[in-house]
């Protein structure tokens, strides 16, 4: 049946999403409009095409044991020299989101992969891109801020055009909204867990 890549992300909601993504445009980074604005959890991954179901099911397992968070954005960071990556600082809810893409990528599931990284959810606003216009990038966004509360994560697949679309949301449970920088704490331990598209240098 063949294979799809996938990548399981925290979508940046509106308008801030599309704003960010005007912005990586302008910086000249040419991947910008097949990639929506997003916080990884899981990296691009290559998988079976038949194992999709088994992929949507632990999606599903893992959203259903987490809860609603906040998350704010404030200034700019980069992984330069190491890889040519400018990006917004997540600065509320990271634990959370490292909560998240450990159980994404559990051993026991059916997306379980290392990193080439250490995790650190971020929102890449310029990448691969020229020197001067990565400085610029980390410049003008450098007081940029944004906050809201998220409510779930979502499932991408990569098209032969190189387009990162929307397959299913997955929504968390409701158990309230976590307090500051509490991660998504499980409401019962020992759940299968996953999510989307960055987790460290070089991811897009």
């Amino acid at each position: 049946m063949g294979t799809v890549t996938l990548g399981v992300s925290i979508a940046v909601p509106e308008p801030y999403g599309s704003f960010l993504q005007k912005r990586r445009e302008g910086f000249g980074d040419p991947h910008a409009h097949g990639i929506p604005t997003h916080v990884t959890l899981l990296p691009p991954t290559e998988v079976e095409v038949s194992s999709l179901p088994a992929i949507e099911r632990h999606l599903a397992e893992v959203a259903a044991a987490g809860r609603p968070f906040r998350m704010r954005l404030s200034g700019t960071g980069t992984f330069r020299p190491l890889s040519p990556v400018v990006y917004v600082n997540v600065v509320e809810g990271s634990a959370a989101c490292a909560w998240l893409q450990k159980r994404v990528r559990d051993a026991s599931g059916p997306v379980a992969r290392e990193l080439q990284f250490p995790y650190h959810p971020h929102v890449t606003v310029a990448h691969g891109i020229a020197e001067e216009a990565m400085d610029r990038a980390f410049a003008e966004l450098a007081d940029y801020e944004a906050e809201w509360t998220i409510e779930g994560f979502a499932l991408y697949e990569q098209g032969e055009d190189g387009i990162w679309r929307l397959e299913r949301d997955f929504p968390f449970g409701t158990d309230g909204v976590a307090d500051d920088v509490t991660p998504a704490v499980p409401r019962q331990e020992g759940t299968g867990i996953r999510s989307s598209w960055t987790g460290s240098p070089g991811c897009p």
